[in-house]
């Protein structure tokens, strides 16, 4: 799926055969932004936004790794990134042309300095976890009230799983992120790069094969909030946004987002600058434009998730600041983990499992 956003007024100015004005290309995440936003910048700017979109971290290192990807920004995962930095995706960020980035948070960037040494390569963009969303009344009526909708039992026990699947249960597509949450619920570490310590993954997710409707990195966001399905494991901006978006609908569905109690995932989407990017200083301008308080701010309330810019906070909604399902409180915050990016060897290995495991032979 890609979006191509553009004005009416560059559209016209096209057509009409008028000199090409100044573009930046942007490939972000879908359903990730504002779009009040991009037409903000384009005006603020004179700059035509190229927006396109993607929904996984692999279609985009495709791209990267390729090279000649054509993009001025593009959005990778913390882990993703760190592994296109290494392979010499991205160019340095040049902060003169960045005023912007005193609004940055230091405690995520600590974090995402594990990605990006210095963070001299990114900025954050947006940060959750990866857990649970749940459609409470259907969960609550195949499970009982006791149902363990915070953790990772809800979708790894096969038990579980055998009455939800009526419902529909949704995964994400996204080996980084569902190899490290099997290996969670069975005690082991979710960071383990042995590959004899990852292959325990496969009997976690064959036991529960026969009962997951879909691998998928999005359309669970509307799953969800129609009531097409009634679990999905996913990120918390997304199940978040199905949350409001069955509110808004007043269709009876009440949507809940844990992070499991074992342990969640914490993820980092960082903006970055391709090193073959047509237009940096134009990329430039418009990591700049991100970074203003209040734009962030309004990214944020648009999509509920947290971001990495400090000086946003005072211009975010309670919903969003107030919601410990997007900036949790310091003791959930201490139970998340982080991954580091797969060797090359061991990415072969998790590429080959999680084929084998969507296949269910």
């Amino acid at each position: 799926m890609k979006n191509r956003f553009l004005t009416a007024a560059a559209s016209l100015a096209l057509i009409a055969g008028a000199a090409t004005a100044e573009e930046v290309r942007v490939y972000n995440w879908s359903d990730y932004i504002d779009e009040e936003l991009l037409a903000k910048f384009e005006a603020e700017t004179g700059i035509d936004l190229i927006y396109d979109v993607f929904d996984s971290n692999e279609v985009l290192e495709t791209k990267m790794l390729a090279g000649g990807s054509g993009y001025d920004v593009v959005v990778p995962s913390g882990t993703f990134l760190q592994r296109q930095i290494s392979a010499g995706a991205f160019q340095k960020l040049d902060m003169s042309k960045l005023p912007n980035h005193k609004n940055m948070w230091d405690v995520v960037e600590k974090r995402t300095a594990q990605y990006d040494p210095d963070n001299a390569y990114s900025i954050n963009y947006m940060w959750g976890t990866t857990g649970i969303g749940v459609n409470v009344g259907k969960v609550t009526e195949l499970l009982g009230e006791d149902a363990p909708i915070d953790s990772w039992a809800l979708v790894f026990d096969p038990a579980n799983m055998e009455k939800l699947a009526g419902c529909g249960v949704h995964f994400l597509d996204a080996p980084a992120e569902m190899i490290p949450a099997a290996l969670k619920y069975i005690g082991e570490d979710p960071d383990s790069q042995d590959p004899d310590v990852i292959a325990k993954a496969e009997a976690v997710y064959m036991a529960v094969r026969p009962y997951i409707q879909k691998f998928h990195s999005s359309e669970y966001i509307n799953g969800l909030a129609n009531g097409d399905i009634c679990v999905a494991v996913g990120w918390s901006g997304d199940v978040l946004q199905a949350r409001d978006r069955a509110a808004e609908a007043d269709n009876g569905v009440e949507i809940a987002y844990h992070a499991p109690k074992e342990g969640a995932q914490m993820w980092f989407d960082q903006m970055a600058i391709p090193v073959d990017a047509p237009n940096p200083d134009a990329a430039h301008t418009f990591l700049n434009f991100i970074m203003d308080a209040q734009n962030m701010a309004a990214a944020s309330n648009y999509v509920y998730y947290a971001n990495g810019n400090k000086a946003s906070q005072e211009f975010l909604v309670e919903d969003v600041i107030g919601d410990p399902a997007i900036y949790p409180d310091a003791a959930t915050l201490d139970n998340l983990f982080t991954t580091r990016p797969y060797p090359a060897k061991v990415q072969r290995i998790v590429t080959r499992l999680w084929t084998k495991i969507k296949s269910g032979i």
